[in-house]
């Protein structure tokens, strides 16, 4: 179900680093080189497969990775958005 905007804010809070764009949350990481950033894009396909729900990502610069989640048959964020972002920021370090 999405959520309304004053709950989608309200579980942002809890997530760090994460900011609400529109319908959708946005987390950017960089890492200390390329191959690193590479290898944690594999990570984040991993649990997101495991949880059959996928984020938009994008590589950029040589060390960037930009990850954006919203459910799209929902039209909006989900709890599903917030569950992901909480296990990517497990294997990510943070």
């Amino acid at each position: 179900m999405k959520l309304t905007g004053e709950d989608a804010q309200r579980r942002l809070q809890s997530l760090k680093g994460w900011t609400l764009d529109g319908d959708a949350i946005r987390k950017q990481f960089t890492f200390e080189d390329f191959l690193q950033a590479i290898a944690f894009v594999n990570r984040v396909a991993d649990v997101a497969e495991e949880a059959d729900h996928h984020p938009d990502i994008l590589v950029h610069g040589w060390n960037k990775v930009r990850l954006t989640l919203t459910t799209h048959d929902s039209g909006g964020l989900t709890e599903k958005d917030h569950a992901l972002a909480r296990r990517i920021d497990g294997v990510s370090g943070g």
